[in-house]
């Protein structure tokens, strides 16, 4: 895990739980955590393997990954990506079955006839 990780780089207990740290251990906290790659933890241990736009290893956090993964939508319904249609569409992305399953709306169960 990435917290296990960033506590044993700034050389906090394990045990320790959040309102037990000082001030110091907080600030080292934040700071392997804007700059991961500086502290030595490896790349693939990193949330954004490869942006698209920068090119670069990225460590997201916050209100970064919602705006991230927004723009990766946005792009992928721009050039028209299969995926980025079924998102636009509301389906599902991954390959999943659909005729039965998650539906909703008019879809769901038998139509009766008025007749009877």
């Amino acid at each position: 895990r990435f917290s296990n990780l960033v506590c044993k780089k700034a050389e906090i207990d394990l045990n320790k739980r959040a309102g037990e740290l000082n001030e110091d251990e907080i600030e080292a906290i934040k700071a392997i955590i804007a700059n991961p790659t500086q502290f030595d933890i490896p790349v693939w241990f990193l949330n954004r393997q490869k942006d698209r736009l920068e090119g670069n290893v990225q460590h997201l956090v916050a209100n970064q990954v919602t705006s991230k993964l927004r723009e990766d939508f946005e792009r992928m319904k721009k050039i028209r990506l299969h995926r980025g249609l079924r998102h636009y569409w509301n389906l599902r992305v991954r390959g999943q079955h659909t005729k039965t399953t998650g539906r909703h709306g008019k879809t769901v169960g038998i139509a009766r006839r008025l007749g009877m």
